[in-house]
């Protein structure tokens, strides 16, 4: 096993993105240094790549959901697109894009005058129908400083009868998916770290996180199997895909904002993910998403810094804990 020194080393032998995390989240960087690391992301690496793809109106690929050119043979040959503006304002929040810059604010302002959604043209800031693409734009909407209250009160009501939430609903499912709930509660935390928590998000996190935990993070409450395979693995960037460790990651983040311990029933899921580790102290991504993307960050396969920060982040704050 590599000394965690090592591998600490190697991860800020790299993007921005990845470095400003590092060192906020695993080596306790003071903030005014993390954060001058994190203004670099706006001028330098992937952060500053991305923001080279953008439209004068302030869209990526002309489309909210969807590339403007981008037809149902294009999706058939090569998959889902992952260029438009929702999966691009997805990415610039996982870099690190200060919300506070110039640059982000130009952006907010031009994407709430000039895109729309595929779905029914509805204003991007207004969200759409689907509690994935809403929960993102709740993440997205509340970083970056929109006011996303109506779309928060419409997932508050779009709640299933189990505690979580699937973008099947519309289409009568009355069961929650793992998909549709990460994204949901990721988003519900982002706007409790910006506008503040009420008794309704609390509780309609609470609920999802129960659907979870209930499940070990990745099993069926029926048979106690793994409700899907791929849940064991990881890959990065996530987009609307759950797996454990995007499970971990986000029980870590809303340990973090209120103050409360890890809850045991993360053990099992905290075992996989130490069994994953590779023999040098790192992980590998395992896959990726098919379809177009503006440039590929790292190769399936190999080590990977993205899954490595998050593994290694979830790690110290539960091993923090340990023993309490």
């Amino acid at each position: 096993m590599a000394r965690t020194g090592s591998v600490i080393d190697w991860l800020l032998a790299s993007d921005p993105a990845i470095r400003w995390q590092v060192m906020r989240d695993l080596t306790d960087a003071p903030e005014a240094e993390w954060r001058a690391e994190r203004a670099r992301v706006e001028t330098e690496g992937w952060g500053a790549r991305l923001l080279s793809h953008q439209d004068a109106d302030g869209q990526w690929a002309g489309g909210a959901f969807m590339p403007a050119d981008y037809t149902e043979e294009k999706w058939r040959e090569l998959g889902q697109a992952w260029t438009a503006t929702c999966f691009s304002l997805q990415q610039l929040h996982d870099f690190g894009l200060d919300p506070s810059s110039a640059r982000a604010r130009r952006t907010v302002d031009l994407i709430g005058r000039n895109s729309r959604w595929d779905h029914d043209g509805q204003p991007y800031w207004d969200g759409e129908v689907e509690e994935c693409i809403n929960g993102r734009t709740v993440i997205a909407g509340a970083y970056f400083g929109v006011d996303v209250s109506p779309i928060v009160a419409r997932l508050l009501g779009d709640r299933q009868p189990d505690g979580g939430w699937n973008c099947e609903r519309c289409n009568g499912s009355h069961r929650s998916s793992f998909h549709s709930t990460i994204n949901v509660l990721e988003g519900l935390l982002e706007y409790e770290t910006a506008a503040g928590a009420t008794p309704e998000t609390r509780a309609a996190r609470a609920g999802g996180e129960e659907y979870l935990l209930k499940r070990g993070l990745f099993r069926r409450l029926s048979s106690g199997a793994p409700a899907d395979e791929r849940y064991l693995t990881f890959l990065h960037p996530n987009r609307w895909r759950y797996d454990v460790l995007r499970g971990l990651d986000y029980f870590r983040a809303a340990s973090l904002a209120t103050g409360t311990p890890p809850d045991p029933r993360l053990g099992e899921a905290i075992g996989h993910l130490r069994s994953r580790q590779s023999e040098d102290g790192t992980w590998p991504l395992d896959w990726q998403l098919k379809g177009p993307v503006w440039f590929e960050m790292e190769e399936v396969g190999k080590p990977s810094r993205w899954i490595t920060l998050r593994a290694l982040r979830v790690l110290r704050w539960w091993e923090g804990h340990a023993g309490r």
